[in-house]
């Protein structure tokens, strides 16, 4: 089969306009994966609190681990199931804790995910967010120590892929949750969610998503539709057990002994929002010469083009044009050849 491997990022904690909320962007990576029939993507795009689909030309990589795989330091490998362990932190009361296990014996009974088993941290987790809702998510993680040594528990069991349920604050009635909620500013949690995934992934090196358990909140008449998702369950922890169930394996490299399904030097191409090319994954496709298609999706941050003068920069309005892009370079379409004007061919002089 033709394709042509296209990483896609929308950074957590930035407030994009599409992605920057409950799975809103995942339609886009479902296009994006057609036109190249191989995207490699992280939970970010793809949880929608309850809600998420399973793709098969669609990779699920948690986003330290997509930074090692556009640094050619990991490869992966197609799985048909991962063998599934949640980590709850202790800090979630019974009533939460109750409600996430029948999520997860769902999860098995009607969806057929290896939901392996599960382990309550020793100590609470401690989250702690800091956030600004005209800027950036963030947050830190007081006892990071036990959510590895849950983390160890499960592997020696057997496990394979890691769900992280952490109890975080309630602050429904704090201006920032009201603000996400509307569709107006940063998801005020989504920052720290990834400083806790990045965790697992560095130190365990397996598949990794994160869900935050929370009470539920008041009804919210003008709810934005894009932060609907997460309004209608009990738990997030859903779309984390559906993308883990089969996301890929990670292998290191250099590795000579494993089947591998795809190699960091087989990704062509990076789609990310504009005013984002400052991360690890772009830094990294910028060094080895992939096509960087950068997307009007307006965010908090204002790293673009101008400070790289990079010439496989294709800068576009919205998603479907990416696409269109993405097309081209897997048909070995010369790009110039479909814009107006149509130059002529140069002649070169010899150089004496």
């Amino acid at each position: 089969m033709e394709i042509s491997p296209t990483i896609f990022i929308v950074p957590t904690g930035i407030g994009c306009e599409i992605g920057g909320f409950a799975g809103d962007a995942l339609p886009t990576a479902k296009l994006l994966a057609s036109a190249s029939g191989c995207l490699i993507t992280h939970p970010n795009v793809m949880n929608g609190g309850s809600l998420s689909e399973k793709e098969q030309n669609i990779f699920y990589v948690e986003g330290y681990s997509l930074d090692r795989l556009a640094k050619g330091e990991i490869a992966l490998k197609s799985v048909k199931e991962q063998k599934i362990g949640i980590i709850f932190d202790s800090g979630i009361e019974n009533e939460i804790l109750v409600r996430h296990l029948q999520v997860a014996d769902a999860c098995v009974s009607t969806l057929g995910i290896n939901v392996h088993s599960y382990v309550v941290t020793k100590k609470p987790l401690s989250i702690v967010i800091d956030s600004d809702s005209s800027k950036l998510s963030g947050g830190i993680i007081e006892n990071p120590d036990t959510l590895i040594d849950a983390g160890k528990c499960l592997i020696e069991k057997g496990v394979t892929a890691i769900a992280i349920v952490a109890r975080f604050p309630d602050d429904s009635d704090s201006p920032e949750t009201n603000i996400y909620r509307e569709g107006k500013g940063v998801d005020p949690i989504s920052g720290v969610e990834a400083v806790i995934s990045h965790l697992i992934s560095k130190f365990l090196k397996v598949p990794c998503a994160h869900a935050p358990a929370l009470n539920p909140i008041e009804l919210n008449q003008n709810l934005d539709p894009r932060a609907a998702a997460e309004e209608i369950g009990y738990t997030f922890l859903p779309s984390v057990l559906i993308g883990l169930s089969n996301a890929p394996d990670i292998v290191e490299l250099p590795n000579n002994n494993e089947l591998i399904s795809l190699h960091p030097n087989q990704i062509e191409s990076i789609v990310v929002p504009n005013g984002a090319l400052g991360g690890e994954t772009v830094l990294a496709g910028i060094e080895n010469g992939l096509n960087i298609i950068s997307v009007k999706n307006q965010n908090t941050l204002k790293v673009t083009n101008e400070f790289y003068d990079y010439p496989n920069i294709f800068e576009v309005n919205n998603y479907l044009e990416a696409a269109g892009i993405i097309l081209a370079i897997k048909k070995g379409i010369n790009l110039n050849s479909i814009k107006r004007p149509l130059r002529k061919i140069q002649k070169c002089s010899y150089i004496d």
